[in-house]
């Protein structure tokens, strides 16, 4: 049983998302692994500000190169599409935990490279934006 401090400490970490900006930011440090770590936090606090107050893409660790590379293993005869249990799976591997659940292609089972993508993108994208909307 936690007591009421410790509720209001898990809650004020929740609303905040403090846990995914460490999770971030560690995961960051680990891929980078940049000389200066300290400035490198810096900087990726001052874009996620930045992505919070003008509206652009939060720092994230996968780009355009790294989907095509996991198309290329969800897709290695090139068909152009995969399956919509390939794409959930994919997109469920990857961390994207609210992704959706109707894309394009779904009712013919053939979820289009640029659909799963765009749809890995956009969910990686928020789930790097750790700051309270």
């Amino acid at each position: 049983m936690s007591t009421p401090r410790e509720e209001e400490t898990a809650e004020y970490l929740r609303n905040h998302k403090i846990v995914e900006l460490m999770n971030n930011l560690t995961s960051m440090l680990f891929f980078y692994r940049p000389e200066r770590p300290k400035e490198f936090l810096i900087s990726q606090l001052e874009q996620m500000k930045a992505s919070r107050d003008h509206a652009v893409d939060s720092p994230c660790l996968f780009d355009n190169s790294n989907l095509d590379a996991v198309v290329g293993i969800l897709d290695p005869a090139n068909q152009g599409h995969i399956t919509y249990a390939q794409y959930k799976e994919a997109l469920k591997t990857l961390g994207i935990k609210n992704f959706n659940e109707f894309p394009e292609g779904l009712e013919s089972d053939r979820i289009s490279h640029e659909t799963f993508k765009r749809e890995a993108k956009e969910g990686l994208v928020r789930s790097a934006a750790t700051f309270k909307t």
